[in-house]
């Protein structure tokens, strides 16, 4: 059974971006006789607020969009995300990282990079060879620090994999463009990318539905589903909505939210045939 979710981070309102990807996961799970989920992304807790929840699933409400099974609220299993960064550390493929982004910014062969227009996730792996001691000196002073993946030794153990997009085909994992990627930030224990990963595989995810946005992000989960052995899914990366300017929708342009339409008159009616969803 097709097994797709709709994950929103509560950190602003929703806007015809969102809908439409609510409206496309939805369908998805429809037409082949499936099941569609809500899942609440709130590990941020300096920004993602209680009231955006409601907000949120006021609007899906309002849209017409029916879901299966109660609302995951991820900020309750964060104990999960990290027994996952226990397996990732006994693996030995993490190692603690304590720059700020002040001091990757102002690195030199970041600014490089930027320059150049070359990503190679923007870290310049400061401290992937810290030794044991110093590692233990700067814990000792309780200096705070993050989890990075270390690519290199990812790559090791899992090797050329891939991942299948429905609407772009069979990609290979660049290990590249992943990086030594933050797998557990220092402020909440986890990251966007543990907590999706191991959540998907929690509620039987078969299907990931989500915008172009977090193509590149893919490379990273299909990694940590190998480390971690979990069921590998397969996506649908859908096109983005934008303004008549090209410009992608964003959270801060709260004129643009589902609220403001529906005080404006706009039905849901409207939003669903605009969208291509009538």
């Amino acid at each position: 059974m097709t097994v797709t979710r709709f994950a929103p981070s509560p950190t602003g309102k929703l806007h015809l971006g969102h809908a439409y990807s609510a409206l496309y996961s939805e369908k998805i799970a429809r037409e082949n006789n499936g099941k569609f989920i809500v899942r609440i992304e709130d590990i941020d807790k300096t920004r993602c607020k209680q009231q955006y929840v409601d907000c949120i699933l006021d609007d899906l409400n309002w849209l017409g969009v029916k879901w299966c099974d109660e609302v995951l609220i991820q900020s309750t299993r964060i104990e999960q995300y990290q027994l996952a960064s226990k397996k990732l550390l006994s693996l030995g493929v993490l190692y603690p990282c304590f720059c700020t982004r002040k001091e990757i910014a102002s690195n030199s062969d970041v600014a490089n990079r930027k320059l150049h227009n070359e990503n190679n996730s923007l870290y310049p792996g400061t401290c992937r060879n810290l030794s044991d001691e110093e590692v233990s000196e700067k814990i000792r002073k309780r200096i705070p620090y993050s989890l990075r993946l270390n690519s290199a030794k990812a790559k090791e153990k899992v090797g050329k994999v891939y991942w299948s997009d429905h609407l772009s085909g069979l990609h290979e994992v660049d290990y590249d463009v992943m990086g030594d990627v933050v797998i557990v930030r220092k402020d909440i224990g986890t990251s966007y990318h543990l907590a999706v990963t191991v959540d998907d595989d929690f509620q039987g995810v078969n299907l990931v539905t989500r915008g172009l946005d977090l193509f590149e992000s893919t490379h990273v989960h299909r990694v940590l589903q190998s480390l971690l052995d979990l069921d590998i899914p397969e996506w649908s990366h859908h096109e983005l909505i934008r303004d008549s300017a090209g410009k992608r929708y964003s959270k801060s342009d709260q004129s643009l939210s589902l609220e403001k339409l529906r005080e404006s008159g706009v039905s849901a009616k409207d939003i669903r045939k605009d969208l291509g969803f009538d």
